[in-house]
Parts: structure tokens; sequence; C-alpha cells
């Protein structure tokens, strides 16, 4: 504990309101009061000072802690506001309670200062002394409180409750925690929630504090209020914001216990403090942290407030409809039934004619009926309904056909259309896809098959031609053999060219030339001696030239043809480029030596420019190594076939 020690300082108080004089031999000892203006809030709350007003239960207890520190709750000025001295100066105070609610309705609350570290320092202002805590620990004033919902719910916009607190003198004076009185504090407070936001406010009156002078500031009944407003955050768990809450005397007898035989009007006494803190549930567990200071020198406003809370309160079972049934069980909890063991039925009224419409519901309870808007004819047998659709023949558009209920007067009562193609679902062989009409029973209302092969054109390579189900979109509704040269599809590399039989899969069904692609494909390269624009002789490159010859042949509609030649990368650059270009010259040559005209025909030389493959394998080089035939467009553009350059190439073999 501080030591105890006396101080004389000869200048005017405002605080207390006192002048300081001469050490005299005999002191009068000033009487303690009960210093802390911070009243926590009852428990199960998600405020500090204020209330949520959370009064849900009909027995449902909550228990909480909140270890509460003040710095400066009790100095003593200079006219100038210096500070003198702190009587009190250090207090840490543990709240222990506990709380009730009762009939959804009341709350009962408990709650019990215990301090648990004080000290200060004593002083002497003329013939009185304000004495420093007696010990570091004691007990304050046991506070008993009880709150009335009026009217609203938890969580609604406004709720509003009467109540009141009563403290009992079990605190000591000597260690400023008590009046030693009963006081009592009425109360009216407003809480809600609007979505994130959420508030509270309480206006109330203290009585029961002697009136009496501290120095020269005036103590005795006082008007104390409270407000706050913040959020609720992640999904509401989180209530986070600021809370104000101030007391001031009301002035009976300004006169009484003044000392210094005057009145002073400017003497009365108020306080006034503000916090920012948190709140954060996780099932029964809530815990929160705050900061704060106070606004004015009052008794009891600190220099600054810090608070810690624990609360235990078990979650609520709601029963919304009052019928016994909690809503995570009924099944109607908005309406009072009855239990069932059916989890559809439990908590529904029952529904005595099994019609699936629940009695309150039912204009004819006792007898089973149809489901209707009118509330006189609701759960009623139809009455001129031809179809016993439920639908009334004066509402029903099909009257002698059951149907459905739809919101459309031209549709109303009549059969469902349920992919929207007009095909009425009794007469739609493909209900959940859109279709087209067919005389035919069996495809009405199915999507268009041109080729009758089962397959729907959309989903049809071949619209044209009858065939099977493939597992490639390329061949789902074609022909096995498409191209009809004696190979399947799948093997097929060119399935829709007629071709010969080949060991090697990528010419496998291709023929010796093709058109594809804005290309004369070919299966073979033309072959040239080594380093030069001669064509070996031979079968190989005669039998590609010829079948370049007759694709030309067969296709007058291919006005202009470039030949492009190409090489790989290995050698002289330029080289290469001229070489190349020769070779696609004779070409060109051979070509129109076999009847072509010139006109039609163009060559070209791009060297390794145009890679097709990787120039670092020998693979790669020899499909590098070719000559191209691209057919030239009416706007002159023509395709290209190009692959990317390795990073780092090896050299090779020339061409």
């Amino acid at each position: 504990m501080t030591s105890r020690r006396k101080i004389a300082v000869g200048a005017a108080l405002t605080t207390l309101g006192l002048s300081f004089a001469d050490t005299a031999n005999a002191q009068a000892v000033e009487p303690g009061f009960a210093v802390n203006r911070f009243e926590p809030s009852e428990r199960n709350n998600e405020w500090f000072v204020n209330d949520t007003l959370d009064l849900r239960g009909k027995l449902r207890p909550s228990f909480g802690a909140m270890l509460e520190y003040q710095y400066r709750p009790l100095v003593v000025r200079t006219s100038n506001g210096d500070i003198v001295s702190s009587p009190v100066r250090n207090m840490a105070t543990l709240h222990l309670g506990v709380a009730v609610n009762l009939f959804d309705r009341v709350r009962l609350g408990l709650n019990l200062p215990i301090v648990m570290f004080e000290d200060g320092h004593q002083t002497n202002i003329g013939t009185k002394t304000i004495a420093l805590p007696a010990s570091d620990q004691s007990i304050g004033d046991v506070r008993v409180g009880v709150d009335f919902r009026l009217f609203g719910e938890h969580l609604s916009p406004i709720t509003m409750a009467i109540g009141g607190q009563v403290w009992f003198p079990t605190g000591s004076k000597e260690e400023y925690t008590t009046d030693g009185n009963v006081r009592v504090a009425p109360h009216v407070t407003v809480a809600g929630d609007i979505d994130m936001f959420t508030y509270s406010a309480r206006l109330g009156v203290q009585f029961g504090r002697p009136e009496r002078y501290f120095g020269a500031t005036k103590l005795g009944q006082e008007f104390n209020f409270a407000a706050a407003a913040g959020l609720r955050v992640i999904d509401k768990h989180l209530v986070v914001g600021p809370e104000v809450f101030g007391s001031a005397v009301i002035a009976s007898d300004p006169a009484v216990g003044n000392t210094t035989g005057t009145v002073d009007q400017s003497s009365g006494q108020s306080a006034l403090e503000g916090l920012l803190g948190a709140h954060y549930t996780a099932g029964s567990v809530r815990v929160g942290a705050a900061g704060g200071l106070g606004f004015t020198s009052g008794l009891g406003s600190p220099e600054q407030r810090w608070i810690l809370s624990f609360q235990i309160a078990p979650p609520m079972n709601d029963d919304s409809d009052g019928d016994g049934i909690l809503d995570k069980e009924d099944a109607c909890p908005a309406t009072p039934g009855v239990r069932s063991e059916d989890p559809a039925k439990n908590g529904c009224p029952p529904d005595s004619d099994g019609d699936g419409i629940l009695d309150p519901d039912d204009a004819c309870r006792d007898v089973p009926g149809v489901r209707t808007n009118d509330a006189k004819t609701n759960g009623c047998p139809a009455l001129n309904d031809d179809d016993k659709d439920g639908i009334p023949n004066e509402k029903d558009a099909c009257p002698t056909v059951a149907g459905v209920a739809n919101s459309d007067p031209a549709k109303n009562g009549c059969p469902a259309d349920r992919d929207g193609d007009g095909i009425l679902d009794v007469a739609d062989a493909c209900i959940d896809v859109p279709g087209t009409a067919d005389a035919d029973p069996k495809k009405n209302g199915c999507p268009s098959d041109k080729d009758g092969d089962g397959i729907a054109d959309k989903d049809d390579a071949c619209v044209d031609v009858k065939g099977v189900a493939s597992a490639k979109p390329e061949f789902n509704g074609c022909p096995t053999d498409i191209d009809n040269d004696a190979i399947a599809n799948e093997q097929d590399a060119c399935p829709r060219e007629p071709g010969k039989t080949s060991a090697d899969p990528k010419k496998n069904g291709c023929p010796a030339a093709y058109v594809s692609g804005g290309l004369i494909k070919i299966i073979d390269q033309v072959k040239f001696k080594t380093s030069s624009a001669d064509i070996l002789p031979g079968k190989d490159s005669e039998e590609i030239l010829q079948a370049v010859l007759a694709v030309l042949k067969e296709h007058a509609e291919i006005k202009k043809l470039n030949v492009e030649g190409h090489t790989d990368n290995a050698g002289n650059a330029k080289f290469n480029k001229t070489l190349s270009a020769n070779r696609a010259a004779s070409v060109v040559k051979w070509l129109t030596g076999h009847g072509v005209d010139k006109a039609r025909l163009a060559s070209a030389g791009f060297g390794p420019d145009r890679p097709l493959s990787d120039n670092t394998t020998e693979d790669g080089r020899r499909q590098n190594r070719r000559v191209e035939f691209h057919i030239v467009g009416d706007d002159g553009s023509t395709s290209t076939t190009t692959a990317p350059q390795p990073t780092a190439p090896k050299p090779a073999t020339k061409p």
C-alpha cells in the first residue's frame, strides 16, 4: 500500500472548494463515500453499462464477472486545474454477478463488487483530512436489480423496460466503497436492433445518498443516464461500439454540510465518462473488453478506466408460437400446433380429414377437399369441377382435361407443358426437352431428327445420313465408315476422304493428296536430292505429285495455288531460303509440265522460318524439310502452318 503522507498546498481547490492552510494540530477526517460511479450491466448483456434487454426465458440463468480498473477516480486540484493529490489513485474491482430471467419478461439480478486493490495519498486541507483508503482490499455495496419488459422483443427495432436497483451498505466509508445508506435507483430503458445497428439508452434517479458536502462538492440525490450505439458484425456474434454514462446531483438544500458556512451555487457535482468496447459471443460464452476515460473532473470520474468481461448464459431455446414445441423441432414454428411423431407435422395444427390442408385453414375440416385461394372454399370438395383437378370449371381453361394451377388464366387448369415447347406433357414424348410436333407419338415434342437415326439434329454430326451414336462428337450420328473406304471412323486419319490402309496411324485411310483446311494436304513428302532442288526420280515423289495433279484437275474452283518450300535450321539460313524457293519452283515446273495452267500456280521459299516441329530432333527436322500447297482464297489469303522454335536448337545435318 502507498505510504500515508500529509500534503499542504496554499492554493484554492476547485474540486473540493476549500483553501489550504497551515497544518493544524487536530485534523478532522472527512468521511468517505462510494467513489466508483461504474455500475456494470446485469449479466447476459452485450454492453458494459447499458442493457440489450434480453429478458427471454422462463427460468434462464446467467453468470459473469467483470474486472474493472480505474486510475485517479478521486483527486484534489488547485484553482488552475493542477492535481495536488490523489486520495484514491488506483482501484481494481472484480464485479461478480448472477441474473435469472422469468416468464420471458422479468429479470432479477445480483452484483457483488470486490475491491482487489486500491491505494492513494492522504491530503490535509485546513482542518480537514482527506484520508487514503484504509486497506488494499474491501467489499463494496451489494446490488440487487429487477427489470420488467413493457413491450418489444429482443433484437426488435425497439424494446422498452422499467426497473430499479437497490444497493445495501455492505461496503466501508474508510475504503470509499459505500455511503453508509441503502440506495434506490428506479430507471427506464429502451434498446433495439435495426439490421446491423444496435443501441440502448437508460434514464434514472438515485435516492439514498446522504446530502452533504465532500469538501465543497455537493453529494446527494442524483439524476443518472447512459447511452450506447454500435454494430453487430461477424454474423452478429460481435457487438462493438461506444458507451457514455454519467450522473448529476439534484440539489435540494445546497447549504447542507457546507463547512465553510457559505453557499456556492457552482458546487453541484457531475460526472461523465465514455467507453469504447466490444463483446463476442460463442455459444453460451461471451467475452468482452473496453477502455475509456472521464470527460469531467467530478468526484468518481477517473482519468482512465479499463474493463475485461466474461459471461456464461445458456443459449435460448425459442418457442415462438408457445405450443411447447421448440422452434428447432417445430415444423410450423409460427402457428400453435400439436406434437407428432412425423417431423413434417410436429408442432403443426391437426389435419382432421387428411386432405393436406391444416384445420385452421380448412373450411371443411371433416371432409377431404381441395386447396383454393378462397378461405370459404379452401379444403372443401370442389364444385363444378368436371375434370376433378381441384380447379372450378369457371376458372379452368381446360375444364374437361385434368391439369394444374397456373397464374396465366389461359393456362390455368390445363395439363402442364414442362419444357415450354407448346406440346402438353400428356402428348409430349420428351417432356423435359423442347422439341417439335410430329405425327409419330414416339417423336412428338422431341428435338428434330432429320435422318431418323435416333440422334437429335443438334447432336448429329451427319444430319442428313443415318448413323450410329459415338462418344466422339465429330462422329456422333454418322455411319461407322463415313467415306466408305473400309476403314472405321475411329481408326481413319481422314474419315471423310477415301484412302488406303496404312500401318502408320497418321496416314491410315488417307489418300495421297486431298483438300483440307485451305491446303492440299499430302501424306508423304516430295523428295529432293541433298542440298539440291532436283526432284528425286522414283515412285514416291511421282505418286505424290500425281495425286496433287489429280486434285487440281478435280477441283477447278481452285483458282490459285501457292507452292511453298521449307527447310530445317541446319546450315546457312540464306542458302536454305534460296534452296527452299528453288525446290518450290521445281514442283511448279513439274505441275505445269503435266498440264496445269501456269496462271494457277505460284511459288515461294521460306527456308527455316516456319518450322512445323522441333528442330532439335532428327524427326522434327525431317518434318520441317517439306513442300506445302496453299490454296489462295478470293481475298488473297492463305492458311499458314508454323510451330514455335526451340530456345536452344541443336546442330543438325543438312537438308
